[in-house]
């Protein structure tokens, strides 16, 4: 281990960063930090081995919401917490409800609550069916076994610790500021086949945090020069949902970047975008930082 490694896994500790192997990453505020917390739960490019997917794993990797987590990297020195998923979103997808299982993936009858939402009956629940519309992610049913796996193993972790990390700043400041980062592909489908804006915020119109937070996001956005839309066609999602509560000033926020701006999507690969997008995302980080600073 040379130097430098030694040097931020010091600095890691202690800052009380924590990792799960396989799981997520924790990383907490350099300094005094600010109410804010970022994840981004659909990153994660670590499959296990039991995934037994029938899909070719280039073609998985096309759900993923690639490199978001690299984009965000600097957000601890900026005082903010980051949490990011390792495991793919097309093992188990932390932005679902628990309940929104799919039974047709399975094989026995599920004993437990289930609730299919629209996402399952398109083949993007809990567990994803579909890659694509015409590309199966198994050719196989899944065991019940198997699915409680991912929920115990994977899907509760990643909610406790994001659960831990918003409580641990709302205790502190009396609010929280929570954003959940994702990335977006640069055209619609079917209906929606068209180019798409640099970034979408979605608050589920109105109800995940207060309007001033997320006019402050838009427009910071769009003195840079971005393109900005609103609920359009993202609302939000389970996380934004479930960890939302205004009134007890728990704010909630998801974004979406638009994968043209600093990746290829084909090869999922970074373009030359990639840098000055992290550069400019630093620059939001900051903005988001120092007002959530000034609003407790």
């Amino acid at each position: 281990m040379d130097i430098r490694s030694q040097e931020r896994e010091t600095s890691a500790a202690a800052r009380g960063d924590s990792h799960r192997p396989g799981v997520f990453v924790r990383r907490n505020p350099v300094g005094e930090g600010a109410p804010v917390v970022f994840d981004s739960p659909h990153s994660g490019r670590d499959y296990p081995e039991d995934f037994g997917h029938a899909a070719p794993l280039e073609v998985l990797r096309l759900a993923e919401d690639a490199f978001v987590d690299e984009l965000l990297a600097d957000a601890p020195d900026h005082g903010v917490g980051l949490l990011t998923a390792l495991f793919p979103r097309s093992y188990i997808d932390p932005n679902r409800h628990e309940a929104d299982i799919d039974e047709t993936l399975l094989a026995e009858p599920w004993p437990h609550r289930a609730e299919p939402s629209g996402r399952s009956e398109r083949g993007l629940g809990l567990l994803r069916r579909l890659i694509s519309p015409k590309i199966p992610v198994y050719d196989r049913h899944l065991a019940v076994g198997e699915v409680e796996n991912r929920i115990a193993n994977f899907y509760r972790p990643y909610h406790a610790e994001l659960k831990a990390m918003l409580d641990m700043a709302h205790e502190r400041f009396g609010a929280v500021w929570h954003i959940d980062w994702h990335s977006m592909k640069a055209m619609g489908r079917g209906r929606n086949a068209t180019g798409r804006a640099d970034f979408v915020l979605g608050d589920l119109e109105g109800g995940s945090c207060a309007k001033e937070f997320t006019t402050l996001v838009g427009d910071s956005l769009t003195a840079m020069g971005y393109s900005v839309r609103l609920n359009d066609p993202f609302k939000g999602a389970e996380l934004v949902a479930r960890y939302s509560d205004p009134r007890r000033e728990r704010h909630s926020l998801q974004i979406e970047i638009n994968r043209k701006l600093y990746m290829d999507e084909a090869s999922v690969s970074k373009t030359g975008g990639f840098e000055s997008l992290k550069a400019d995302l630093g620059g939001l980080t900051r903005t988001v930082a120092d007002y959530a600073r000034r609003s407790v």
